[in-house]
């Protein structure tokens, strides 16, 4: 028989034998699968989500269907375009029905008129099922640029592993294992499925996998595709100097790359941030100047629930959206942290303890913010039999006849108008901001503290690295080395690092790699630290191979380590301008405006209901002002809202407007850091929230008096 002939028999009997349900994917792929799931919840939840109300599919012409299934393919998400556009439709309709189910409860039980109908409620819901469509419509998208985003930050640990493991052992399989196994994720998760997909036979050659896995990158990360080339590239140079001075070099090019990126960026962002500063927090807030006698003139069409709506979800919505446009197109590269976990004082940070404390303190103060509404809108003053309103006497008559000033229309009860009332509803958002100052403060000040000593470490890791490397090579075993070192750097932070691998060594009998990375007393437990960890943890590998070894891996990193710092250093030079205006926004200017303004609403509430108390004594003319009674119809206080509300939602939009900047100065400083943007939120809130507090409470006040003064001469 033939080679032709042999090929063709025993091909039809393995065929015969081998059928899909004899072959067994469910190693590999569950592992994977678990991997995904353990790693990336929020997608998790987001593909469950989709797919249980997905059911009504839709039918998408080709140019969408590959839009969004690139999109999903991005996001590694395991959903059909169709299930998308589904869920987004479905989401929308039920949301809508629901709303205007609730919209005709209330008309037919509020009387069935015509004028009760809640239109505005319709109206509004009508606008948010649109957004919500828009909202799972593009959510793919979303999901697609902060995986990138977030693997884009894991882009120069990765090359710096290849490239330091390939410079003791030439085998690109095992490079992309290793870097597999210590990356952060998401990146680890792509550099598994390259070879999670040499494993299932999709590719034959791990080169195969990683080329193809490489130009999903081409667009966006040029200069990571370019070092993964020159990676590569080394492989078949014959000459061992060549071949370093290749890998040094696809290092420099992911450096470089990062800082060109992140230059374009900082310049970018000025003009968007600036806009979105005047759009959403300036003229808002001076347009709040005019809501009390607009509401006046227009005979009550504006209520209070208006403004709510407007201030308090729609406009920080808006500034919410732009800021996080402006921060998808963040590239990235650096800052990223995610050992947070492994820091002795998480449970501090995870506890539930500081809430409780904070909501103890706080509520006491809320419930006396909203005392007046208690008292001019429920049945609990009845019950208790007291009034409903107070009677000022002595120096607090200064401040009007009664303290809540609530008044008797023909449409119910409106108010309170008093100073009194609106003194109290300051307390409303000061106990607001006070528990989140409290509660994020009792969280993070040791976790801070911390971080504060490892960034002073890794300000002194160079050198340290570089007498560690002179160390191994001279021959000193590396769990000698440690003590050497940390003999040679008493005084600074370093030294306590190196003297817990010491002792870990010495006392506890532990291995390096135990004495390091150990979960309960490895000396990164007490230096939680991106940078320290991937220098320890290439030194471990490499000791493998060698002390010399070891030596010229910790030299590269020293110099790394040197880059890093000079480009960190240049991007905050560069981001200063833009981070410092904006703080100074957010925490100076917005306050004063805003206590500026409801100190403006004080005063014009203040003369208003003076004029139309005299009209009612039975004042028709006053000498300058004219007659009064075509001014009091003119601007009825009645129709007015009480600035009392407007104080509430002033101060609450002032508290959204911190959390919605605070967030994104961070990420545009620091990347997504959520212990500094927890930390530096609670300060924030306590330079912003504290000042509009006093400037609001002075020309309250101030400018009460004011009016009293100026009336009494005209009056007189």
């Amino acid at each position: 028989m033939d080679v032709q002939d042999i090929l063709r028999k025993y091909s039809r009997k393995i065929g015969e034998e081998i059928t899909e349900e004899n072959v067994d994917y469910s190693k590999v792929s569950s592992e994977y699968v678990q991997f995904k799931n353990d790693l990336m919840p929020k997608l998790s939840s987001y593909e469950k989500w989709t797919k249980n109300i997905g059911f009504l599919k839709l039918r998408l012409s080709y140019k969408d269907d590959q839009r969004i299934r690139k999109y999903l393919e991005i996001a590694h998400l395991e959903l059909e375009p169709s299930e998308v556009v589904g869920a987004a439709l479905f989401s929308s309709l039920f949301l809508f029905f629901v709303s205007a189910l609730l919209s005709l409860t209330f008309w037919f039980f509020n009387g069935g008129g015509i004028d009760d109908f809640p239109l505005f409620f319709l109206g509004l819901m009508g606008v948010v099922s649109m957004f919500i469509f828009y909202y799972f419509y593009s959510m793919p998208q979303r999901l697609a640029i902060q995986w990138k985003l977030k693997a884009g930050s894991q882009m120069v640990p990765a090359i710096l592993y290849t490239v330091i493991y390939m410079k003791h052992t030439s085998n690109l399989e095992r490079a992309i294992t290793f870097v597999s196994q210590h990356v952060e994720p998401p990146l680890s998760l792509d550099f598994r499925k390259i070879l999670w997909d040499v494993e299932t036979g999709r590719f034959s050659t791990i080169k195969d996998s990683l080329d193809n896995y490489l130009e999903f990158w081409k667009e966006s990360n040029m200069e990571f595709v370019e070092s993964f080339h020159l990676i590569e590239s080394s492989l078949y140079e014959p000459s061992e100097d060549r071949r370093i001075q290749i890998l040094e070099r696809a290092l420099r090019v992911i450096l470089d790359g990062v800082y060109e990126k992140m230059l374009k960026y900082t310049h970018s962002i000025k003009s968007p941030l600036t806009n979105i500063y005047m759009l959403g927090i300036v003229l808002p807030t001076l347009g709040l100047a005019l809501l009390p006698l607009a509401s006046t003139l227009l005979g009550g069409v504006i209520q209070f629930y208006h403004v709510f709506v407007f201030f308090n979800i729609i406009i920080p919505f808006f500034v919410f959206y732009l800021t996080s446009n402006v921060l998808l197109k963040r590239p990235g590269g650096y800052g990223e942290s995610s050992l947070l976990e492994k820091n002795p004082y998480y449970y501090e940070y995870e506890s539930k303890k500081p809430y409780l404390i904070a909501g103890l303190i706080c509520f006491p103060l809320f419930f006396l913010g909203i005392l007046p509404l208690i008292f001019g809108y429920t049945p609990i003053p009845d019950w208790l039999g007291i009034e409903q309103d107070f009677a000022l006497t002595g120096f607090l008559s200064t401040f009007g006849d009664r303290a809540f000033d609530f008044r008797e229309t023909t449409q119910g009860i409106v108010g309170p108008f008093g100073v009194i009332a609106l003194l109290l509803s300051l307390l409303v958002p000061f106990s607001i901001a006070l528990f989140f100052i409290i509660s994020f403060s009792m969280k993070t000040k040791n976790l801070i503290k911390a971080r504060n000593d490892t960034e002073e470490l890794e300000k002194e890791f160079t050198s340290s690295l570089f007498t560690l490397g002179n160390r191994l090579g001279d021959g000193i075993p590396a769990e000698v080395a440690f003590v050497k070192v940390a003999e040679s750097t008493k005084g600074q932070k370093t030294n306590e690092f190196f003297r817990i691998v010491h002792t870990n060594i010495q006392s506890m009998g532990m291995g390096l790699e135990h004495a390091i990375f150990d979960s309960r007393r490895g000396a990164l437990v007490y230096f939680p630290s991106n940078l320290i960890a991937t220098s320890m943890r290439i030194l471990v590998e490499s000791v493998k191979k060698g002390l010399k070894v070891a030596a010229e891996s910790l030299m590269s990193i020293s110099e790394y380590v040197r880059n890093i710092q000079k480009i960190n250093e240049r991007l905050k030079d560069l981001l200063a301008d833009v981070v410092s205006d904006m703080k100074s926004n957010m925490t100076f200017l917005a306050p004063l405006l805003a206590g500026i303004v409801v100190g403006l609403a004080s005063m014009i509430t203040a003369i208003l209901s003076r004029l139309k108390t005299i009209t009612e004594l039975g004042g028709e003319v006053i000498t300058g002002l004219g007659n009064l009674a075509n001014i009091t119809q003119l601007f009825n206080i009645d129709t007015m809202i009480p600035p009392y509300f407007l104080q509430i939602f002033i101060g609450i939009y002032i508290i959204e407007i911190i959390f919605i900047l605070s967030g994104a100065l961070v990420v545009i400083d620091a990347g997504e850091d959520k212990l500094k943007r927890i930390h530096e939120l609670s300060r924030n809130l306590m330079k912003g929230g504290f000042l509009y507090l006093i400037m609001t409470l002075i020309a309250i006040i101030s400018l009460y008096l004011l009016s009293n003064i100026a009336l009494r001469g005209v009056l007189t």
